[in-house]
């Protein structure tokens, strides 16, 4: 069973970043394909950046150039860098981790969908205040 505990958030303000961290027990973050989903009060959850077992990474629109999805494998920990940040970044930010993995052609559409992914953490929120 994999276990996903997101940290890290906290509030900023605009322009600042923070690095939210997942950790992953059960399983080994190398073999996943894992992602970072974002969700505000009343909106829908929303794919913000993913990586494959092979090391490709996605994003959406909102966030490229701005946030950086990485993993270390000695710590079996994700990590999203966020950086320059607007106020429309306000939400609770969860992991989450495929069984197993897609294949890397697939693209971005697959690779931000909630259908993706099949284990999540419980979310840490992220505030950025104007």
């Amino acid at each position: 069973q994999v276990q996903l505990a997101e940290s890290g958030g906290g509030s900023v303000q605009s322009g600042g970043s923070l690095r939210l961290s997942c950790a992953v027990a059960g399983y080994i973050v190398s073999s996943l394909c894992m992602g970072w989903f974002r969700q505000a009060p009343g909106k829908e959850r929303e794919g913000v950046a993913a990586i494959h077992s092979n090391g490709r990474t996605f994003y959406s629109d909102s966030v490229k150039g701005r946030f950086t999805i990485s993993q270390d494998n000695a710590r079996n920990t994700l990590y999203l860098q966020m950086d320059s940040l607007t106020p429309e970044d306000t939400s609770m930010y969860y992991c989450a981790a495929s069984r197993g993995c897609f294949p890397s052609f697939y693209g971005d559409t697959f690779a931000l969908a909630t259908k993706t992914y099949v284990h999540w953490g419980q979310g840490t929120q992220v505030t950025v205040s104007s």
